[in-house]
């Protein structure tokens, strides 16, 4: 475990989001193995089927994922004031609380997937096929919050390499059944899908188990299991605003995913190979600033303000160096790496890929000091600045995707243009509302 309260700043914020680099790298391979084993052995209607179903797992997905987020909060708060007996409560009541309302959500979801999926303009001809692919996958949610829960608690205490074993075993498994269950036993879709549930309840319930036997001060004894009403209503709160955040990212994203629909099949893959270049494009800062927000949330529990100050100069110069170094290598290899999803006989699909990836790449630093001032704000507290970060940012997207792509010249590269758009205009405002709080010496004031 690793108390980042203590050390250089650059070097135990980067020692501890290595391995949670590491590990959603692996969650990453076998989304992308999904795609590939989906665009290149069973086709692209195929692709495009698991591209338009993959926003609506994700809108869902960070719905829960955002719960955990938003509870770690509160467990590193505790953890950086050494208060355990508070730790153990708020443990307790945050996975029955997240975990019932993830049980709820799954027969939701597996009840009205087919209407989800004609809101966002699926088409006819996916549409069987997304169904398929998405009930499966809801039926499997509880496996994505029991992950999340404990790797969110464990990565809060400054453990972030156990949550990477479980995972890069999940890959495995994930990848091993998508060859067999595709390949072997020409299950399409559907084979997918449960390689991947597959997957992910081996994943969660290992991690849940060493979470909860392998250390003392986190296992929750009777005593434990109270309700407390303050830390029923911190976490209420924090699990709240960090869930709305995540859902207003992917329902944005679902906004424009419906939008990329009108466009056809074709779109719909260029847009699915090329997003997932893109979350591994930019998948380092993405993880470095979850681990920045449990850097601020511990030192703002010691009361650390000047510390605070010397993460944020830090974490700027990790971003610049990296995104320019990332998105010199994308930009001059989009054909490429559009050639690992898509068969190169799909000639248009490619194009419309390589276009994607132009426009996107040149952009990665904004998304990367966007993703700096989320895990700030989210760590010092401010969780509603996040949430209005992120109206901003896919507020932006959105509006600008349908009014650009409705221009006939620019038609769907409008889509393309609308992202980092957003991404700049937030990073403005994140940076104004940063300085203003640094002026009123906020961070070294107490949370709760």
């Amino acid at each position: 475990m690793i108390d980042m309260t203590k050390g250089n700043p650059t070097k135990v914020i980067l020692k501890f989001a290595f391995p949670i680099l590491v590990g959603n790298l692996f969650q990453q391979l076998y989304n992308i193995v999904d795609t590939i084993v989906v665009g290149r052995f069973i086709g692209k209607d195929a692709l495009a089927a698991v591209g338009s179903s993959f926003i609506l797992m994700n809108f869902f997905s960070f719905v829960i994922i955002g719960l955990c987020m938003g509870a770690s909060v509160v467990y590193s708060y505790y953890f950086g004031e050494k208060n355990f007996p508070r730790l153990r409560k708020t443990i307790f009541i945050s996975f029955v609380v997240i975990g019932a309302f993830t049980g709820v959500l799954s027969i939701l979801t597996v009840k009205y997937t087919r209407p989800m999926l004609i809101l966002i303009q699926t088409p006819a001809s996916i549409l069987d096929s997304s169904q398929a692919y998405l009930q499966i996958i809801f039926g499997g949610l509880i496996f994505i919050f029991l992950y999340n829960a404990c790797s969110a608690l464990l990565r809060s205490i400054g453990d972030s390499k156990t949550p990477l074993f479980f995972l890069v075993l999940a890959a495995l498994i994930n990848v091993i059944l998508d060859l067999i269950f595709v390949i072997v036993f020409d299950m399409n879709v559907v084979g997918v899908a449960l390689a991947t549930i597959v997957a992910q309840g081996v994943s969660s319930i290992l991690c849940l188990i060493y979470a909860f036997v392998k250390i003392p001060f986190i296992r929750i004894s009777r005593e434990d299991m109270v309700f407390d009403k303050k830390i029923a209503l911190m976490v209420g709160k924090y699990s709240f605003l960090t869930s709305v955040q995540q859902s207003i990212m992917t329902f944005g994203m679902v906004c424009v995913q419906g939008l990329v629909n009108t466009f056809g099949p074709d779109t719909i893959a260029a847009f699915t190979a090329g997003g997932k270049i893109d979350s591994i494009a930019y998948l380092p800062v993405q993880d470095f600033g979850n681990a920045f927000s449990t850097y601020i949330a511990q030192n703002k529990g010691a009361r650390d303000g000047s510390r605070i100050v010397k993460g944020i100069k830090s974490a700027s110069s990790t971003i610049v160096m990296f995104c320019s170094v990332v998105s010199v290598v994308i930009f001059f290899n989009s054909r490429n790496l559009m050639h690992i999803f898509i068969n190169p006989s799909e000639v248009n699909v490619i194009k419309l890929g390589i276009e994607y990836l132009s426009v996107i790449s040149i952009f990665y630093m904004l998304i990367g000091f966007l993703f700096m001032f989320y895990g700030f704000f989210r760590g010092i507290g401010a969780l509603r600045i996040s949430v209005i970060l992120t109206i901003i940012s896919l507020g932006t997207r959105v509006v600008m995707a349908f009014i650009l792509s409705g221009i006939p010249p620019i038609g769907q590269r409008g889509i393309w243009w609308s992202i980092p758009l957003g991404w700049a205009l937030a990073d403005i405002t994140g940076f104004f509302l940063y300085r203003k709080m640094k002026k009123e010496g906020q961070f070294s004031q107490g949370v709760f």
